[in-house]
């Protein structure tokens, strides 16, 4: 009976129609909202100056020319407990930045007179210059851990006023002003020329300095509107430093060079960067702007100037099996342990051709140099530009050496590299490059069946983990460029810590432009929290994927399990999308990072007992003979006292007695007595009541029976 009951349920189950696998989860960091700064501020009722600045009343409106604001190039900061552990991660990637592209350096406090404190504070706000007053505050509050977002308040800091204040603006932006909020007219006021200089630099519209088209809007429609068309979609970014930000922050602290970039090359001069040809080869580099097997194009211009467009190209369709030719660099004189060199590399010689990287580095015992092998480049030819990164760690000068080498079969190009950029930074652990592109932005639709995958990759830790991208958007975000982080069942994860803890996922968008130092790439970062709780039960959301995931299958069919995801669907609009070379050659690149950051835990410096702490109140702000003292590295006024008198309040501004003290205590007591007599009262003469009502009530009940 038990078995016929089972193949009859079973029929019937058999005639239902099949259901879709369960969805993987993804989470919206952000709730999918691309909230600017001021949003942000706005949300939490905040009243700052221009939306984020906390303007000192000695201070004023004063500009960025009075030297008394600068900071020192090395500025020290800390970053307080407070704060999130992904924006500790990405405070320190936008002190990256400013090394590469600026001379400002920031080193951990170690008793200095004036620092900067990074809290989570309500909001993301800064003062605007160094205000001499010791600790100074600089809040990245909830939502604000976006590198764009800190680059933009370190301005402020470094003394950088919003670019729309400029004296020249209405020549570039018209503000429309009954589209403000009440009250928020005083945030659009423009400063006049005696009182902020632009550094004769021309009106930014890509500044990260700038107010969106939707600042404090009362409505839908914007409140700034550029003379120029074009630009409505592009001011507000906070992507990254602008061509002139830099050109600006560079004037005013006379940087000649950035701290840890090295050299760029796009080969479109004849000295071809001060490269040189070697003697012990047997063929020679060509510098070339076409070949006939490709490439038609250089990778910088793609073809669209004219006589322009130059790149390096070794023949490999002649000579003998083995023939190599050698490219050297310039001297470089590195100032850390570890560089990256990156470069766009085109196959189109046989595959058992080969590129070959290697250090010559000079020590006094080898004046001459010696060298050294780093990596071998192989793979099959294509008929595309692809981007390479090579882990360098050199310590002494040296030149980067490119060894093209002929391989075996026959040849009908070559080997061809062109954009160049080598940087005493940290070289992503990952490539995703996505072809074809625009085809997808043409086609996907929005929602999950546009979304596409990455292929696996594995953090140094050893987690297995996946991006998927949404190409046009989520169905209920489009229009936008929507990223996820997911972790996936791996091989390593039997002997993994779970829930994953700390490990920050960077997902970078690479804005393909040849220099370096002029990217506006766009990126974002997620921490993996080990107490983040799905939100629709008690499970772990970064526990291990085969308990918390959803089966899956790559390409060749092998199924495994994804975790749920957690990123933004509001990632990048696809305005801002075509406003820089983030597709080159048709193609975009995603860099991928993901590490420990668990030694950010706790990030509070270790001054030596024997370091001389600071006088943090130049300026006493203790009123009535108070004494300004260092608590915890915040200012605290020890306000005075004698035998029947103290100072009290935060400045010291209220004084106190004996006298006042027992008149108080006096007319406490009496107080207190009068409430407890009148109560007394009261309660008695209530049961007096109570008991006679009583009384009268049980004497009628009596002669009723």
């Amino acid at each position: 009976i038990s078995l016929c009951a089972f193949l009859i349920i079973s029929f019937f189950f058999s005639l239902l129609p099949p259901q879709p696998a369960p969805e993987t989860i993804e989470l919206d960091v952000d709730g999918g909202i691309d909230q600017d700064i001021f949003d942000i501020n706005e949300a939490l009722g905040l009243d700052l100056f221009e939306g984020d600045i906390q303007l000192d009343k000695r201070q004023g409106r004063n500009s960025i020319t009075g030297d008394s604001y600068w900071w020192p190039h090395v500025i020290p900061y800390v970053l307080e407990d407070s704060l999130e552990m992904n924006a500790k991660g990405l405070i320190l990637k936008a002190f990256e930045q400013y090394r590469l592209k600026t001379c400002i350096d920031f080193k951990r406090w170690e008793g200095e007179k004036n620092y900067i404190s990074v809290f989570k504070g309500s909001g993301c706000w800064s003062s605007v210059g160094n205000q001499q007053v010791g600790l100074q505050q600089l809040s990245i509050g909830a939502n604000c851990d976006r590198i764009g977002t800190i680059q933009h308040e370190f301005l402020h800091a470094l003394g950088f006023w919003h670019e729309q204040s400029r004296s020249d603006r209405d020549d570039y932006v018209s503000i429309v002003w009954d589209r403000i909020q009440a009250g928020k007219d005083h945030n659009f006021v423009k400063y006049n020329d005696t009182t902020s200089d632009f550094l004769n630099v021309p009106y930014d519209y890509n500044s990260v300095m700038h107010y969106s088209q939707n600042a404090f809007k009362n409505g839908t429609e914007p409140t700034i509107i550029t003379n120029i068309p074009d630009f409505m979609g592009v001011i507000g970014q906070r992507m990254d430093f602008s061509d002139y930000d830099l050109q600006k922050l560079n004037q005013l602290y006379n940087c000649s060079s950035s701290l840890s970039f090295l050299d760029t090359c796009s080969f479109e001069l004849e000295n071809i960067c001060g490269m040189i040809q070697s003697s012990d080869d047997n063929s020679d580099w060509q510098h070339v702007a076409q070949v006939p097997a490709g490439p038609k194009t250089d990778h910088t211009n793609m073809g669209q100037c004219e006589d322009s467009g130059y790149f390096m190209h070794f023949n490999t369709s002649s000579g003998a099996e083995g023939s190599t030719a050698i490219l050297e660099s310039r001297i470089l004189y590195p100032k850390r342990s570890s560089q990256c060199l990156q470069f766009y590399l085109y196959h189109s010689g046989h595959q058992s051709d080969w590129l070959g990287v290697w250090v010559r580095e000079y020590t006094s015992a080898h004046p001459n140099g010696t060298l050294r092998f780093i990596e071998e480049i192989r793979g099959s030819p294509a008929a595309y530009w692809q981007l390479h990164h090579v882990s360098l760690s050199v310590t002494s000068k040296f030149r980067v050496v490119f060894q093209g080498v002929r391989g075996s079969g026959l040849s009908h190009g070559g080997l061809s590299i062109d954009d160049i950029n080598l940087s005493e930074t940290q070289c992503p652990h990952h490539l995703w490059h996505i072809r074809n592109f625009t085809h997808l932005l043409n086609t996907s639709p929005a929602g999950t069946a546009g979304r596409i995958y990455s292929p696996p990759f594995y953090s140094s830790k050893g987690y297995a983990f996946q991006v998927s991208l949404y190409v046009n958007g989520t169905t209920d975000s489009p229009f936008n460029l929507a990223i996820y982080l997911h972790l996936i069942s791996g091989a390593n994860d039997d002997h993994l810590q779970w829930p994953c803890a700390w490990q920050q996922g960077t997902m970078l968008l690479l804005d393909q432009h040849p220099d370096i130092r002029q990217r506006m790439s766009n990126q974002r970062s997620i921490t993996t929290d080990p107490l983040q709780l799905s939100d629709s039960s008690s499970t772990y959301f970064w526990d291990r994927p085969d308990k918390v995931g959803t089966t899956a299958s790559f390409p060749n069919g092998t199924t495994f399990k994804r975790g749920p995801g957690s990123g933004t669907s509001a990632f990048l609009t696809h305005e801002r999308l075509s406003s820089r070379n983030f597709i080159k050659d048709d193609s975009i690149y995603i860099l991928l990072t993901m590490e420990d950051i668990s030694h950010l835990l706790s990030t509070q410096p270790s001054v030596s007992p024997t370091s001389e702490v600071p006088d943090l109140c130049p300026d006493n702000p203790c009123e009535n003979d108070g004494v300004c003292i260092v608590v915890d590295r915040a200012q605290v006024c020890r306000c005075p006292a004698g035998d029947n008198w103290w100072y009290m309040g935060e400045k010291c501004e209220r004084k106190g007695s004996a006298q006042e003290k027992t008149v108080i205590a006096v007319s406490s007591t009496i107080a207190v007595f009068v409430v407890m007599l009148i109560v007394t009262i009261t309660t008695a003469v209530c049961l007096k009541k109570k008991y006679s009502k009583g009384k009268e009530h049980g004497e009628s009940m009596a002669l009723e029976e």
